[in-house]
């Protein structure tokens, strides 16, 4: 009973991996997306009260004041768009990795045989999340 069991966990982890793999990487991107949609929210915030903070201002010191704080914002959205770009090639990246590193490991085990090959090839699956 016990071997049944632990044989359907493996043949369970081993269907769900392909799955997980993907997952990682939308969550990374996720992850990228939502960081750049905060830092975007926060780089407009500041530049409201930028504008807010030069309205006090006269002259060619109130326009001095706004073209410095649109700068700022242009500068943080750029930025943010930078970091959200790397973000995703960084899931990218992970996701090829783990991809090559998977293959390697796979290949270790083709010296295995039988029940140590299987095991193998399905502790490769599961660490590289294949």
């Amino acid at each position: 009973m016990k071997l049944r069991t632990a044989l359907f966990f493996a043949m369970s982890f081993a269907a769900m991996s392909p799955v997980y793999a993907a997952d990682v990487k939308d969550a990374m991107e996720d992850r990228a997306e939502a960081r750049y949609d905060t830092e975007k929210d926060a780089a407009k915030h500041n530049y409201e009260i930028a504008q807010e903070n030069c309205k006090n201002m006269s002259d060619n010191a109130k326009d001095v004041c706004m073209k410095d704080a649109k700068a700022e914002y242009v500068k943080a959205k750029s930025q943010a768009k930078v970091e959200k770009k790397s973000g995703k090639e960084q899931a990218e990246a992970t996701e090829d990795q783990m991809k090559a590193y998977y293959k390697a490991e796979k290949e270790k085990c083709d010296q295995l045989s039988g029940n140590a090959k299987d095991t193998c090839i399905n502790d490769a699956k599961m660490k590289y999340r294949q």
